[in-house]
């Protein structure tokens, strides 16, 4: 039996290349700050998708939502091996929470309307909140199984799978269709494959060919005919109400922002050496930093 899989995605800021404008005084992301990657764990959740897939049959579609910027994540995908991508974009979106956030996804999942498993990232690296996932199984009203490592059966009504619990392992088994958030420690998320980077380098959505605004008709014709549009989505698309959308759906609200300054100071050498550890364990315990 061939399963459907669903795989939502998110275009995060690199937090690794922080700096001092990363935040808005509203507590929001300056997104503009800092380079855009693909959220990593999104991209394990999306070669479990794609392991799934050859060994089963079925189809891997990927959903973002986002900025038309976003669109880049998707091409990634298409990069990959999924079959079908959706970039969810609406200004109506901006400073959504991790409800509104969820209810906006539940809805564009909705629209899809067949799916034998959703799958997720554990947790996005500008958040790290692991809410999103969670939240969107409440509203799909689907089971859910978190912090997945492995992939151990799949039946036409049934998936199982280990689960870590910080302390161990869990085996799981759920009822199909579910929602599964993955760990990094899942899988090694392929590479792009060349073959199909040729293929859909030039894939666009229609926000992208925009200027000023205006839609180019004629190109936007030409990428459809050749299979290169990328699916847009806007909230009326979806019938989302607009109540539970952006900053009017979002109750959390951010109170503080305080700049952290890292910074260094003098450090010693320890030579990779019996005695050097020797010495350097001494030292610890001698200024009670251990022991």
């Amino acid at each position: 039996m061939a399963f459907d899989c669903v795989v939502l995605v998110k275009q995060v800021p690199d937090t690794k290349a922080v700096t001092d404008q990363a935040m808005n005084e509203d507590g929001t992301v300056n997104r503009g700050a800092l380079p855009a990657i693909f959220n990593p764990e999104d991209l394990n959740a999306l070669e479990l998708a794609l392991q799934i897939k050859e060994k089963y049959g079925g189809t891997a579609t990927v959903v973002t939502m986002g900025p038309p910027k976003a669109a880049e994540v998707l091409r990634e995908a298409l990069y990959r091996g999924a079959d079908r991508v959706i970039l969810l974009t609406d200004r109506r979106c901006a400073a959504s929470d991790t409800l509104a956030t969820s209810y906006i996804l539940s809805c564009a999942v909705r629209k899809l309307d067949q799916y034998d498993i959703v799958l997720c990232g554990r947790q996005a690296i500008d958040g790290d909140t692991a809410q999103v996932g969670p939240q969107l199984a409440e509203k799909l009203n689907l089971p859910q199984v978190t912090y997945v490592e492995e992939l151990l059966d799949l039946q036409p009504n049934a998936i199982t799978v280990k689960r870590n619990t910080g302390a161990g392992w869990e085996k799981i088994r759920a009822p199909l269709p579910a929602l599964l958030t993955v760990m990094d420690t899942a899988n090694q998320p392929r590479p792009p494959g060349a073959k199909r980077m040729m293929k859909f380098k030039n894939a666009r959505s229609r926000s992208e060919w925009a200027k000023n605004g205006v839609i180019e008709t004629k190109k936007l014709a030409s990428l459809q005919e050749r299979g290169l549009l990328i699916e847009q989505w806007n909230l009326d698309d979806i019938q989302a109400d607009l109540e539970r959308c952006g900053q009017t759906g979002s109750p959390t609200q951010v109170h503080r922002i305080q700049n952290v300054i890292l910074t260094t100071g003098a450090y010693k050498k320890v030579e990779p050496t019996k005695e050097g550890i020797r010495q350097m364990v001494r030292e610890l315990i001698e200024d009670h930093t251990i022991g």
